[in-house]
C-alpha cells in the first residue's frame, strides 16, 4: 500500500518500518514526505493535526466521495460476518466505521444516505463512535467503493469482503436485509 501510495503521489522517498508506541518489533511502513500546498489543501477540506475527535466534516466532491470512502474503510473501518443464533441458515454481516468525533460519524451517515441511499446506526464504544451497516447496505457500500478495477486499495480488506459476498450469493439467500427508503433516515 506504502508503494502505491507513492506512485500516486509520485513520491521518492524511502520507506522505512516503524514500531507502535511501546513496543520494539517495527512492523509498520512509513513514509514521510512535506509538501506545503498538499497540507493546506488539506486543512482546507476538513483534515487538520490531531483531528480524530475535533473532525465534523470533510468537503468531498460527490464524484470523488467513493474514493474518499475506500480510503476512510481502508483506515477506520470493518467488516464481520457471522452465523445469526436466532435463526438457521441465516448468515450476516455487517461494516462499520469508526471515528472518535460524533460529529464525523453524524455527518458521514448523512453523507452515505444522500449519495447511496443506505441507513446506518450508531453504536457508541469504548472512546469511539462505529457507523455500522447490515447486509444489503454493506453490499451497496461496497460496489460503491471498488467500482472499478486498478484502484488503490487495502488488499486483505477487500479480499475478506469479496470472500464473505461470494458466500453469501453461494447461499441462494442474498439481501436478506429489507430494502429501506432511503428518505426515512434519522440522524
Amino acid at each position: 500500500m506504502i508503494n502505491n501510495l507513492k506512485v500516486a503521489l509520485v513520491l521518492g522517498n524511502k520507506t522505512r518500518r516503524n514500531a507502535r508506541g511501546g513496543e520494539k518489533e517495527k512492523r509498520y511502513f512509513v513514509v514521510e514526505f512535506g509538501d506545503k500546498v498538499f497540507y493546506q489543501f488539506l486543512n482546507s477540506i476538513g483534515l487538520h493535526s490531531a483531528k480524530s475527535k475535533t473532525i465534523k466534516s470533510v468537503q468531498i466532491p460527490d464524484q470523488w466521495f467513493s474514493s474518499f470512502l475506500r480510503g476512510l474503510f481502508d483506515g477506520d473501518g470493518t467488516f464481520y460476518s457471522s452465523w445469526d443464533k436466532r435463526w438457521p441458515n441465516s448468515f450476516i454481516f455487517k461494516m462499520s466505521f469508526a471515528s472518535a468525533s460524533p460529529d464525523f460519524v453524524k455527518w458521514l451517515g448523512q453523507s452515505l444516505t444522500r449519495l447511496y441511499g443506505v441507513k446506518g446506526f450508531i453504536r457508541k464504544g469504548d472512546g469511539v463512535f462505529n457507523l455500522i451497516y447490515c447486509k444489503g447496505d454493506s453490499r451497496k457500500l461496497y460496489n460503491a467503493m471498488y467500482y472499478k478495477k486498478n484502484l488503490l486499495y487495502l488488499t486483505r480488506k477487500y479480499d475478506k469482503i469479496r470472500g464473505i459476498l461470494e458466500r453469501d450469493k453461494g447461499l441462494g439467500k442474498p439481501f436478506l436485509q429489507k430494502q429501506r427508503n432511503a428518505a426515512v433516515a434519522q440522524w
